[in-house]
Order: C-alpha cells, then structure tokens, then sequence
C-alpha cells in the first residue's frame, strides 16, 4: 500500500501508522490549515508506540479500508505520539476527563477546524468507531453551530488556570512537623498490606510515592515505615511485571497482585524504580533490592543503550501481534529447557503445567522468598542462587531467539534524565563504576546531541534531535545534572543545570501564578498553555523544579531559586495535605523544608571518597559539594579550606551558617538533623 503523509516522521508509533489506509497527516500547519480551508472537523488519534490498545484499534479500524474511506472522506486525521507531544496530549486528555469520559490510550478526539474539542473517547470496536464516525460527520454538516458552541465551552475550560480549577493560594499557616504527620498518616491507610503497593487495581508501582514514605521513614527513624516500602519492593520485585530473566519492570500489573502486567518496558518507570530500589539497598543492604539493581542495569546496557550513549524510550508489550509472547512460557517448553531443574523452578516461579495466564502459557511469578525454596528441596541458598543464575541464563538465551517485540528507539532527554538519576543512585548504593559512566556518559550525550542554540530538544533519532523541550525534560535532565555534580565533583554538571534553570525561568515561568508552564508558550500557539501540578507515574514537573530550585539554591547560594521553591510550596500545601497521594513529590519538599537541609562542603585532600561516603551513608536531604584543592567553582565551597596538612575538612551547613569543619565522616553524621 503506498504509504501516507507519516512515512516522512522520525516517530517509530507514527511510522507505525505511514502505511495505513487512513490519510494521516502529522501535527503541523499543513493540516490545520487544510481543516480551516476545507471546513472539516480535525480528528486527533493519540498513542505510544509501546500501546496495546493503540495496536489493536490499528489493526481493527486504521488499516480497514472502508473505515478509512469514512475517516478520508469527512474528517482531516491528525496522528500524534504522546511521547513526542506530551504538551498536546495533556491539552486534549484534559478535554476528554472534562467531558465526564475516561482517559487512556489511544486517545481519539475531534476538533473543529479551530482546534478546540467538542467530542472524544479512547479505544473504539470497529463496529462502534465506524457509528460514530457517521454520527460526528453528520452532526458537522447539519449542527455545525451547535458542535462550535459545545466546542467554545471546553475551550474556556482548557483555558482556566490551575490556579482557579483548584482554588490554589498561599497557605496561611506554616508547614510543620504536623503537616509531615497528616500526609503519612494518609499514604498509610492507602497501602495495600497483603500485596504491597496502593491499594488499587490495576496496580502501578507509583516510585514518587514510596521514595517520600522511604525517606520520611529514614529521617523519623520509623521502622516500620521502612519495613512497609520493603515489603512493597519486595511484591514489586518478585510479580510477573518483574522481568526475572533480563531484568527491568514493566508499566502496571492489571490485577491487585503484581502479576499480570501490560509487558511494555518504559525507560521512564525503570529510572524511576532503579533510584528506589538504590535507595533502599543503601538502608537495608537487601541482597534482594541488589539483584534487581544489577539485573535492570544489565537490561538498560543491553537492550535499551544506543551507541552515542542515549537511552531508547520503550519497549512494546506485544511481538508477533501477541501481548506478552516474548515473555511467556509454555510448561513442555520448560521442561525441554531445564529438565531436572524443574521442580524447584515450578515452585519459585508458580509455574503450572496447564499455564497459570491465559492461553495455557506461564508468566514467571515469585511468591515464595530464595530461603524458602532452598529448605524445602533441601539446598543451600548459595546453591540455590548458583543453580537459578544457570537455569535463567538457559532460559534467556532461548527467550533472545524468538523474536523480539518492537522497540521504541527515538531518545527523550526527560526520560534519559530519569534514568541518569536512577543511574547515579545505584552507583552510590552498590559502587559500580559502571553505573556512574553509563550516567554521566549520558548527561554528556545529552549536552552535546540534545541542545540546538541553547535549546535542549525533547527527542533524538537518526542523528537529529528535534522538537524543543517541555518542563518535564529541562525538570528530570537538571535534577540528574545537579546530582552528577554531587558525585563527580565536576563544575561543568553544576553549570549545566544552572543554565536549564535559568532557561526555564525565562521561558516557562509564571510570574503571576509562580508556577512554570509544561509547555514554552513562546514556541508554538496552541489553544491552551498548561501546568502540570499533580505527580503520577512520572513526578509534575512543577515539583520537580521546586525541588531543583530547593537545591540549586543551596548549592549557588542564589536566593531567587529558594524564593519560587518556597513560593511554590506554600501554594501547594494545602492540596498536599489533602491528597498526599497524587502531590508525594511536593511532600518530599516539603520534607526538606521542614527539616533543615543540610548544606555540605568537604575540601582538601581525600574529599571525594569522604563525600561519596556520606552519599553513600544518608539517602536523604543533603546536598554535597567537594573539591580536593581549594576552589570557588561552586558557591558552596567558597571559603572553605582543608586542614593545616592539607586534609580533607567537611563542612556542614544550614542556611548558610556552618558548624565547626570536622575531619570525619562520623563526626559530619553526628550534626545532621532527624525528625523528632
């Protein structure tokens, strides 16, 4: 068939659809002016190329000529991927819940010739996509002013600020210990205490929430806070939405149970996990939470990293048009595989001969610890993890000869950004140097491909990065620089994020409202400029940079940073306080506000090995800068000098003032503050 207008696009979701029947044309001038020049109301179909669903109404409705003929005939049909324009996505999603419709993907909406909505939903049977095709073709041509009208209403409310939508203003009252109080308490009678996780089907790992609850936990010194995030990440970690034999973590678990995921692997969820699971190895020393650190790190090296040193987006839940093919198993397979091995494998992993998923196929599923397995067939545990190394390799080995479901190949500097800082976590909690290069190789990348005149880009592929970034790029990419500063010690890192920061006050920022814009409203029109508050499964970018600003402000001694950090927070509080929930980014600020963050200076010989090991000792809020000679290559470390032989003195500091400079790192952990 010969192919449509997406051929020319660099999107792998989009080059998806470049030879469908349907007359798809990107989102650009060229078919927004053919709507207004032809009075044709625009159809937006929205997706990702890792998408179930987004496959199956392909295959059913796009590639079904005569539904491409209606879709031809009576509307311009516009293709986007989310992932390219988050900023387009979050408009018309928007629109949709506004319309009292449930969101989700593929998101199909139609548009006067305007661009403002009047109608839309997710996936569609083709039976009932065909009807309403008819019915909106009809509707335009004999109530076109009606369709206007309805459309001018959700246009105004796409165009009310947050600020009214959710009655946002500066809290009166201070935040507090008692503030910090309220939100566990909250989070707490929302965990699930069967199967770890929020209480919630489908069942989403949720990171934002439990590195809040982790490090509240660690900073209150609350046991059984901690033993809660172990249990959640050891579900996590045993549930078929773990991928046991390559490691990396699919989206969600569609059942309360962590064992059935949709199987798309999105680099944005295995960052986020990776800093988790780093995190609370640090505190626990869970051999557990270490094999899956190293296990994913293993699949971001070998299936996810591109030669320049960029991470692909995503990898698609279905191969030969089967969800789940390429990870599954059938029993007679198995037993070919791993013959004797067999009856301790079938126990570990709940295999049944029949399949324990549909189909009669096996999803790998843990629900028994390594110990218990071991006693019952009469192993050591050091047999046992010898014996499940052999068998899993086995088992990958064939898994690499099937074929392999598609991959999501283009590189988005956010989500890179995510990864980074997972990256970096993992390095301080295990010491793999490997972490740490495949990070800060990264970042590199990302200055040197992914910023065109001083303008960090969204997407890379093909050699070419395009599409400038939206807050949620310039957020994740600064808080991964930012970090890579602490650990490195180079400048250029500090540097970097400044500039982004700085960018973002420029061009995203709100003076009215104090918050920051997802998209540059300076870039390109579009019928609504909006502001991402809530987090989810990837953190709001407002909280994101309220936290960077937090942070560079400390670590520049520029107060303007803390001044809209502080600003943001207590615009916020009040809705922290009563969703906790969806805000646990901006919790986990407010946790560093109220306890003091210390500000931590380490100068002189033996510097680094003295900061990565106060990194190493204390996950949570600090900032660390450290040189081996004296510098003022960061604000921070003006001033401060080693001792009289040269040697490494830290300085530990709050709002500026220090405490007596100590020698070790001890000492340096006895003056940090815990809740009371």
């Amino acid at each position: 068939m010969k192919p449509n207008r997406l051929i020319h696009s660099q999107s792998p979701y989009l080059l998806q659809h470049a030879h469908n029947p349907v007359d798809w044309y990107p989102w650009g001038p060229e078919a927004l002016k053919k709507a207004e020049i032809e009075n044709k109301p625009i159809l937006v179909s929205i997706g990702y190329s890792a998408c179930h669903w987004c496959h199956v109404m392909e295959r059913e409705s796009f590639e079904d000529e005569i539904t491409a003929e209606l879709m031809n005939e009576h509307f311009v049909c516009i293709k986007i991927d989310r992932e390219e324009r988050p900023d387009l996505d979050n408009i018309y999603m928007d629109a949709v819940q506004a319309m009292g419709l449930q969101g989700g993907w593929p998101l199909n909406v139609f548009l006067m010739p305007n661009q403002k909505p009047f109608y839309g939903g997710t996936y569609f049977k083709n039976e009932q996509w065909t009807r309403l095709l008819a019915n909106i073709a009809n509707a335009f041509k004999n109530h076109q002013d009606q369709l206007a009208e309805s459309a001018e209403g959700f246009g105004r409310s796409l165009n009310r600020s947050e600020i009214e939508k959710y009655g946002i203003q500066p809290s009166e009252e201070e935040i507090s210990e008692d503030d910090l109080s309220e939100i566990i308490t909250k989070l707490s009678a929302q965990f699930d205490k069967e199967w770890g996780g929020m209480n919630r089907i489908p069942k989403f790992p949720m990171p934002v929430i439990w590195n809040f609850v982790l490090d509240y936990a660690y900073l209150s010194q609350r046991e059984d806070l901690k033993e809660a995030v172990y249990f959640t990440l050891n579900k996590i970690g045993m549930g078929g939405i773990y991928d046991h034999l390559r490691g990396g973590f699919a989206r969600y678990s569609v059942d309360g149970e962590w064992f059935a995921p949709h199987f798309e692997k999105m680099l944005y969820d295995n960052g986020q996990l990776l800093e988790l699971y780093a995190k609370a190895y640090q505190l626990s020393k869970d051999e557990f939470f270490l094999e899956k650190i190293e296990e994913t790190i293993h699949w971001l090296e070998a299936e996810m990293l591109e030669e320049e040193g960029g991470f692909h987006a995503a990898q698609d839940a279905d191969s030969e048009g089967i969800e789940g093919k390429f990870y599954t198993w059938r029993y007679s397979e198995l037993e070919q595989l791993v013959g004797d091995e067999l009856p301790w494998l079938r126990k570990l992993y709940n295999l049944k001969i029949h399949g324990n998923w549909e189909d009669g196929v096996n999803i790998l599923f843990q629900t028994l610890d390594y110990e218990t397995v071991a006693q019952e067939f009469n192993m050591s545990g050091e047999e046992l993890s010898r014996k499940l190394i052999q068998v899993k390799a086995t088992l990958l080995k064939a898994r690499n000869e099937r074929i392999f479901p598609g991959k999501d190949d283009k590189i988005i500097a956010g989500w890179n950004g995510l990864m980074a800082s997972g990256l970096i976590q993992a390095y301080l909690a295990t010491g793999t140097e490997r972490a740490l290069q495949l990070a800060l190789a990264n970042l590199d990348f990302i200055r040197t491909h992914m910023m065109k005149e001083g303008i960090l880009q969204r997407t890379y592929k093909n050699g070419a990065a395009y599409t400038p970034a939206f807050l949620e790029d310039y957020a994740a990419v600064i808080k991964a620089s930012l970090m890579a500063f602490e650990v490195s010690g180079n400048s250029n890192y500090l540097d970097f994020g400044k500039e982004l920061s700085d960018f973002c006050l420029t061009h995203f920022y709100d003076e009215q409202e104090d918050f920051f814009f997802f998209n540059d409203p300076q870039a390109e029109k579009l019928i609504a400029n909006k502001k991402e508050l809530f987090d989810n499964v990837i953190p709001a970018s407002n909280s994101i940079m309220a936290r960077n600003f937090h942070k560079l402000s400390l670590l520049t001694y520029e107060e303007k940073y803390a001044e809209i950090s502080r600003s943001m927070l207590r615009k916020m509080r009040e809705l922290i306080l009563k969703d906790p929930g969806f805000l646990s980014n901006w919790a986990s600020l407010l946790l560093e506000q109220v306890i003091p963050t210390a500000e931590i200076g380490i100068v002189g010989l033996g510097a680094k090995k003295k900061a990565l090991d106060l990194l190493k000792k204390v996950p949570a809020n600090l900032v660390v800068a450290w040189s081996e000679e004296v510098t003022e290559n960061a604000p921070i470390l003006t001033g401060k000098t080693p001792d009289s032989t040269g040697n490494a003195l830290i300085y530990v500091c709050f709002d500026h003032a220090c405490r007596r400079p100590v020698s070790e790192v001890d000492e340096a952990l006895s003056q940090l503050p815990f809740l009371n």
